[in-house]
């Protein structure tokens, strides 16, 4: 996976918006305006996603090199993935959609109902 697909991929998710709403280089990903993705797309390719905090910590120790605590994020809920090639695309597509999820999930249920009819 590159930076490019990895934009393509979330942008693909229902009522997904991208911006820069911390500086010139974070690439933000939101549904319903809740972030589930981000991105720096200056330095080493790496993003951060939420994740269930039992989850997290496995991941952390099955892939040390490539999963920590989320890089100025609520360690807790938050991974920083290194995208190296070590861990096969297919399942970080698979956390990308586990993150999408856990965001919609916490949507009130007006909003989960406005995004299911979209």
């Amino acid at each position: 996976m590159n930076i490019e697909e990895f934009r393509d991929y979330c942008l693909n998710k229902k009522v997904v918006t991208e911006g820069f709403p911390f500086d010139e280089t974070t690439l933000v990903f939101k549904v319903m305006n809740k972030m589930f993705a981000l991105t720096d797309v200056e330095d080493e390719f790496s993003i951060n996603l939420k994740c269930d905090p039992e989850k997290a910590i496995r991941l952390r120790e099955e892939y040390p090199d490539q999963v920590m605590p989320g890089y100025h994020m609520n360690k807790n809920h938050w991974n920083t993935i290194i995208v190296d090639g070590t861990i096969p695309d297919k399942i970080l597509y698979q956390w990308v959609d586990e993150s999408y999820d856990l965001i919609v999930k916490s949507l009130p249920k007006a909003k989960r109902e406005e995004l299911e009819k979209e």
